[in-house]
């Protein structure tokens, strides 16, 4: 069963001033970008906000914007939950908690309307990581911050169950089961993807299946389920070359079969698949490597099915450094066209939003926003996210404050319009 208490370590906010800075401190940058527009939408300082937003965003039916950080309050090891909201021309941020550990992954919403997300350690208890939920506080708030409930679900062991979650994150089946993944732990220390099922108010975790190395290793990324109730993701590292894979895992029997659907080669196709996969209507995939490919930098690619199995087809490659290119999911735009980030490639080696538009059976490159390491942010880890108007939202890790986190940046959410 599983260790459900509530979370005593998630840290209050320090003062009140303090907390109201916060909240008043909401910068709006404007930048001119090729052919957009891009807007710093919340400046992270490095303080009780948090700092280094590696994962992207999720919208709430509201129209408010939720997210974490991976560490803050000014270089310790304490990640946050916040949440953006809309008034007037501007977005006020409020910080949901501190963590007592970093946080990788973003948020997702449960059908029973909670926050759902993981961190990949905790120096407090959590070794090797934990799945917590949070839910907005019985008592109407009576102050302008409202920080919301958390209680931990589970806590990995580092051994079968799996260690340290990372970028990957969770989904929810039709029943209400939660699925996610660890790079780390299971029988083999590959990695598992795993199912968490509730009974009254109780979570278990048990572990569908367990790499092995030759199947993948390494599964950073979160699964996605097709329309039949299969599950797919992707390796970094494994399978028959050892560059990573895309599987396939399917209910069979009361348990799961894993089929590799593709192993990297490291040469044109790429290499380091960190990020995770989407579909289009037709059923086909889609994913992106960081590293590889004719360019260097990763590649961004299709998989069709076949029949018998799944055909590559390179989409494009990215011109730069080893491990600068994509690091999380691509996403669709409402007209069709597939957007995403580098994380060191782009004009100013500091990564860039990049667009991917198909023309005549190929795909055209073009770059929305190149990041400069300035007040703009730098070194974007997170997928892109789209409004109701088309316009997108993600976040830049590093970047932006530089004074409270010296050097790289307290990182920064942004905006592009069309």
């Amino acid at each position: 069963m599983v260790n459900r208490r509530h979370f005593r370590n998630l840290l209050p906010l320090r003062t009140a001033a303090a907390a109201l800075a916060i909240l008043f401190a909401l910068a709006f940058v404007t930048i001119g970008a090729q052919a957009q527009t891009y807007h710093v939408l919340y400046t992270f300082t490095g303080g009780n906000d948090g700092a280094g937003p590696y994962a992207g965003l999720t919208w709430d039916k509201g129209g408010k914007l939720y997210g974490t950080t991976h560490s803050g309050n000014s270089g310790t090891n304490w990640g946050n939950v916040f949440q953006l909201r809309h008034v007037g021309s501007g977005w006020v941020f409020n910080p949901l908690g501190l963590f007592d550990g970093t946080l990788s992954a973003g948020v997702t919403f449960g059908p029973d309307g909670l926050l759902y997300s993981t961190s990949p350690n905790n120096i407090a208890g959590y070794v090797y990581g934990y799945v917590f939920s949070m839910r907005p506080k019985v008592n109407a708030c009576v102050t302008s911050l409202c920080p919301w409930d958390t209680t931990v679900l589970y806590g990995f062991s580092g051994g079968a169950d799996g260690a340290n979650p990372r970028f990957g994150n969770l989904i929810f089946d039709q029943a209400g089961n939660m699925y996610g993944t660890t790079p780390a732990g299971g029988n083999n220390n590959h990695g598992v993807v795993y199912e968490m099922t509730k009974s009254g108010n109780t979570w278990s975790q048990q572990p569908i299946y367990t790499f092995s190395g030759a199947d993948g290793s390494q599964p950073f990324a979160g699964v996605i389920f097709d329309k039949a109730g299969n599950l797919y993701g992707t390796t970094a590292q494994g399978g028959a070359n050892g560059f990573g894979t895309v599987y396939e895992l399917k209910p069979s029997g009361g348990g799961w079969t894993e089929k590799v659907l593709y192993s990297f080669q490291n040469g044109t196709d790429g290499s380091t698949p960190i990020g995770g996969l989407i579909f289009d209507q037709s059923g086909n995939l889609y994913g992106v490597n960081d590293n590889g490919g004719s360019g260097g930098a990763g590649t961004a690619f299709e998989l069709t099915p076949n029949g018998a199995g799944w055909d590559y087809h390179l989409l494009y490659s990215f011109t730069g450094g080893a491990q600068c290119g994509p690091r999380a999911s691509l996403a669709f735009d409402g007209t069709g066209n597939l957007l995403g980030t580098t994380y060191c490639a782009g004009a100013n080696n500091q990564g860039n939003v990049f667009k991917l538009t198909p023309s005549g059976g190929s795909w055209t490159y073009s770059s929305l926003y190149d990041f400069t390491n300035g007040a703009d942010g730098a070194k974007p880890i997170s997928n892109v996210i789209f409004d109701s108007s088309g316009n997108a939202y993600g976040t830049a890790s590093l970047g932006g404050n530089q004074t409270n986190c010296t050097f790289v940046g307290c990182g920064v959410v942004w905006e592009i319009t069309p």
